[in-house]
């Protein structure tokens, strides 16, 4: 039997530079997976599309494909939506199999990744640096999954001990709070001198330039302390590490997803009303729709990540 084709799944962004690094992550895994079809597809603006992406792939004679979504929580997307269109493309195409690969979650390799990236912005502090004189923001997207938001949490508290942060924080970009400003101002009467502020994400975008300027707003405010960025994840080679790790897990049966305080199957607090709730897409609205390359008058200042 032949490898399985994979069709890695990207969220889409209008925003041409994050449609251009996802494309660097689909590229390292075909040089990872040089004998396997390997196709792209975008869930919501960019396309191809998801449903673009399979069609390529089954053209090319693919009936075993593996869909690998690039998300690193498993929220609204990764949960209902993604699921929703690969049970409507399979009922499409009975004659093809498609095993959906788990988000990348909280991960070993993932959190080695983040600490990469932090390292490298610690040379921004200059002389006399000292991490335990230092506060640690990490910033996640937000979602309207109280479960997807904690794991962003847990993440600070294991970059907060492994690396010896004097404090630690998490915030978000949007959809929950604290957001990036409000956390900002809070810990600021912690009295650190140096805060290091890491988004915890894949890709740039919109979203990723409104947590810069919050960070940038803070600083203008607050001379006194030094606030360094550090930058995203995107295609660092352990997060490639994980995707591949991903892919044998998928094949080998071992990739579930964490259901355990999965909100559409137990009552969490606060969204008892979701138990149960139908499997069902909600992006007809921008599936496919383009980015601002294609639209550069668009008006859109967000990234519709209200539904997140």
């Amino acid at each position: 039997m032949s490898d399985s084709a994979i069709l890695v799944i990207g969220h889409g962004s209008r925003s041409v530079s994050a449609v251009e690094e996802f494309y660097q992550v689909a590229e390292q895994l075909q040089k990872r997976f040089p004998k396997r079809l390997i196709e792209t597809g975008f869930l919501e603006f960019a396309r191809p599309m998801i449903a673009d992406g399979l069609t390529k792939l089954i053209d090319k004679g693919a009936t075993d494909i593996i869909a690998l979504p690039g998300m690193l929580m498993a929220a609204g997307h990764a949960k209902n939506d993604i699921p929703s269109e690969i049970n409507t493309l399979m009922s499409l195409n009975p004659e093809v199999s498609i095993r959906y690969a788990t988000e990348l979650g909280v991960d070993a390799k993932m959190i080695c990744a983040a600490a990469a990236r932090i390292e490298t912005a610690e040379t921004q502090f200059g002389d006399g640096y000292n991490r335990k004189d230092t506060l640690l923001m990490v910033v996640g997207r937000g979602a309207s999954d109280a479960d997807a938001n904690s794991n962003i949490c847990k993440i600070t508290r294991m970059l907060e001990e492994g690396m010896g942060f004097g404090w630690a924080t998490t915030s978000y970009s949007g959809v929950t709070s604290p957001l990036v400003d409000e956390a900002l101002e809070r810990v600021h009467l912690m009295g650190f001198k140096n805060i290091l502020l890491f988004p915890y994400f894949l890709f740039s975008g919109r979203l990723i330039d409104r947590i810069y300027q919050w960070a940038d707003d803070y600083q203008q405010s607050h001379p006194e302390v030094q606030l360094v960025k550090a930058g995203y994840l995107n295609d660092h080679e352990l997060v490639i590490d994980t995707f591949v790790e991903k892919v044998h897990a998928t094949e080998k049966g071992t990739g579930n997803m964490n259901c355990q305080l999965c909100q559409y199957r137990v009552q969490i607090l606060g969204h008892e009303h979701k138990v149960g709730a139908p499997q069902e897409g909600h992006h007809h609205h921008v599936r496919g729709s383009g980015t601002d390359a294609d639209d550069p008058a668009h008006s859109h200042s967000h990234e519709h990540h209200h539904h997140k």
